[in-house]
């Protein structure tokens, strides 16, 4: 009668801790249980990475259309009004602003723009357009390049342009004096370097570009490719490599004085 009591002490302290002990006697006695268990949390896991995945691509689908959508023609609004009127209105739904000739900066607001104002404005020349941080790509750019007169663009910090789009501004050569690029994340050396077009160009702004690889260098290179523009961006050592003479200059110039 030893060997039963013995066996009863053993189980005892297991059974005592509760629930967690019976989980813990039934891994001793049922390895094929945990199999079980370890396959069932495998195949949730991988639904569940399954099943984010395809919430993942379903959000950047959804934001691709939503985009696209923005950046449809407004074909409709040109016949009717006419270029100046198409091209403020595809800015102005997009949340920027743009000024007509002799006029004041417009930006839409919640009641929008009346027929009316179109019908007011659809002789006046567009020669300003401020679409910073707007969702342009290279299909809304058609809405654009049809204002012949514009003087002044800011594309300032679209998201969606890139050096295809750069590659269309020629159409406005003859008329733009003035253009922003600051802050787009697409733009690169390449794109800047369609840019030779524009030669009535005063003012560029180029700062700020994280796709061009060497600031320094590519600033020096657009300022020799539009000699009459005042080229804004990095200082123009930024980016350079030093050479191992400016290094040891550096590194063993004269103390400074106490």
């Amino acid at each position: 009668m030893a060997a039963p009591r013995a066996s009863l002490r053993l189980v005892a302290p297991v059974w005592n801790r509760g629930t967690s002990g019976i989980r813990g006697l039934s891994k001793a006695v049922d390895p094929e249980g945990n199999q079980r268990k370890g396959r069932t949390l495998l195949q949730f896991l991988t639904d569940r990475f399954y099943d984010v995945e395809a919430v993942r691509e379903y959000l950047l689908r959804k934001q691709v259309l939503k985009v696209q959508k923005k950046n449809r023609s407004v074909t409709y609004i040109k016949e009717r009004y006419g270029p100046y009127v198409a091209g403020a209105y595809f800015v102005l739904k997009q949340g920027g602003s743009v000024k007509f000739r002799d006029r004041e900066w417009m930006r839409a607001d919640e009641r929008g723009l009346s027929s009316l104002e179109f019908q007011k404005l659809q002789e006046v020349p567009l020669e300003a357009v401020d679409a910073s941080g707007c969702a342009i790509n290279y299909q809304g750019l058609d809405n654009l390049l049809a204002l012949k007169e514009l003087q002044s663009l800011s594309l300032r910090r679209c998201p969606h342009l890139d050096d295809w789009c750069l590659g269309r501004l020629y159409q406005l050569a003859d008329s733009l004096q003035e253009l922003s690029l600051a802050g787009c994340p697409r733009i690169s050396e390449r794109g800047l370097a369609c840019l030779h077009h524009l030669q009535n160009l005063r003012r560029l702004d180029i700062s700020d570009l994280p796709a061009v690889s060497n600031p320094g260098l590519t600033q020096i290179l657009v300022e020799e490719m539009l000699p009459h523009c005042e080229v804004l961006g990095a200082d123009w050592a930024q980016g350079l490599k030093v050479g191992p003479e400016e290094q040891s200059q550096d590194a063993g110039g004269s103390p400074i004085p106490a």
